[in-house]
């Protein structure tokens, strides 16, 4: 993908690295800090490759500067030297849609092709929800690339829609720099409310101009397939709900009642919308679907205990920063305290955890501490991390943690 950017009359950017950064680099975190450079030959601009040498002046990686974050460089390439240009993104392009092989099929048409820097793609993602692409930018050196990029990307994967997504941080460099916009369809016919995809046979919509993401949670789609083997004859509770996944899998598995606990209307009104896109399935019409709207957190602490048989519990990241771990580990505790307490002798907990400052092993720890608390036999039927085309290729994109608890 060639650079959109005029030719610089400045010398190539070089910088070198503190010893620990250096060893993180090499070692494959996509990240370089600010504090972590030890020295430049100038002051860099915005989106410009830096090409990074080791402590004996070879090279090492190369990457994008951004000399307005923290987040100075974001790396594309470590190794032997490469010429970053058409050829090599679109080879990069393929490889990475390559490694998605079998996870789409007749009845699953919605993915994520690339998953930012896990896919060596830092700041960027691609979820594809049947024939529409929708392309969430997180980083501004995207900014001035996404005339080539759009059009490598249309052309390699031929999609009917492509549709752009903006984190908030860019909406305004986007707009001064291209007149871009969140939500704006950069390919394709025009699109009037959601988009509609299979997921493991069942339907559901996708708000890919407005909603939050991409339109979809896309990442739970192996856990929600695991609910389906435990719904069968069950009462069950998905709290925190959103638009009613987790549910509608259960309804599929034979469950007699499913209920979505959420705050926001707008949610439950698209879990109500996709339980009637999939009626046409005889288990899902035959299955009671009860709305509750209230905050979670408080209609739990006030719930009759021994009223379900399956409880799923998936909050939104409990910990946005580091300052709020602590507690995030505390609210775990005592979500997954009073799940275990809404479940009838038999019955199965979901616990799930999206909070990237929570590790693994604290989420986990939390859970079965609760589960210890309760007093009751417990067996632990398994646990779940990424999706495989969700990969989580360096701590801090280790977000998704699941547990599966079963309670006498």
């Amino acid at each position: 993908m060639p650079s959109p950017q005029p030719e610089s009359t400045q010398p190539r950017l070089k910088l070198t690295l503190r010893p620990v950064a250096e060893t993180l680099v090499r070692g494959g975190h996509p990240w370089v800090y600010s504090e972590s450079i030890r020295d430049q030959n100038r002051e860099g601009e915005s989106g410009e490759l830096a090409v990074i040498y080791d402590r004996k002046d070879k090279f090492l990686a190369l990457g994008f500067y951004d000399p307005d974050s923290p987040l100075r460089v974001r790396i594309l390439h470590v190794g032997k030297p490469v010429t970053i240009n058409e050829d090599w993104w679109r080879a990069r392009l393929v490889a990475t849609v390559e490694r998605r092989n079998g996870v789409a099929d007749k009845l699953t048409n919605g993915l994520r092709l690339i998953n930012g820097e896990s896919d060596g793609w830092p700041g960027l993602v691609l979820d594809q929800y049947d024939g529409t692409l929708v392309l969430k930018l997180y980083t501004s050196p995207w900014l001035a690339r996404l005339p080539a990029l759009l059009e490598m990307m249309i052309s390699t994967l031929n999609p009917e829609r492509l549709v752009l997504r903006l984190s908030r941080n860019l909406e305004t460099k986007a707009a001064e720099q291209g007149g871009w916009k969140d939500g704006a369809i950069l390919y394709g016919p025009p699109l009037e409310g959601v988009v509609t995809f299979l997921e493991s046979g069942l339907r559901f919509e996708a708000d890919v101009l407005r909603g939050q993401k991409t339109g979809f949670f896309l990442d739970q789609r192996e856990n929600r397939r695991r609910v389906e083997t435990l719904a069968s004859g069950a009462e069950v509770l998905n709290a925190f709900s959103f638009t009613g996944g987790f549910s509608l899998y259960a309804a599929r598995g034979g469950a007699r009642e499913v209920t979505d606990l959420d705050i926001s209307a707008h949610a439950l009104a698209a879990a109500e919308r996709n339980f009637e896109l999939n009626l046409a399935d005889p288990r899902v019409a035959a299955c009671k679907h009860r709305i509750i709207q209230s905050d979670a957190f408080e209609w739990l602490a006030n719930a009759d205990p021994a009223q379900y048989d399956l409880v799923i519990m998936d909050p939104p990241s409990l910990a946005k920063r580091e300052s709020e771990r602590s507690g995030a580990i505390q609210a775990y505790t005592r979500l997954n305290t009073i799940g275990i307490r809404l479940l009838r002798p038999g019955g199965t907990l979901v616990a799930a955890s999206c909070s990237a400052h929570v590790s693994t092993e604290e989420f986990f720890g939390a859970v079965r501490s609760a589960a210890r608390s309760a007093g009751r036999r417990m067996t632990e039927l398994g646990t779940a991390l990424h999706a495989i085309d969700h990969p989580a290729t360096f701590p801090e994109a280790q977000y998704l943690k699941c547990l599966f608890l079963k309670f006498d």
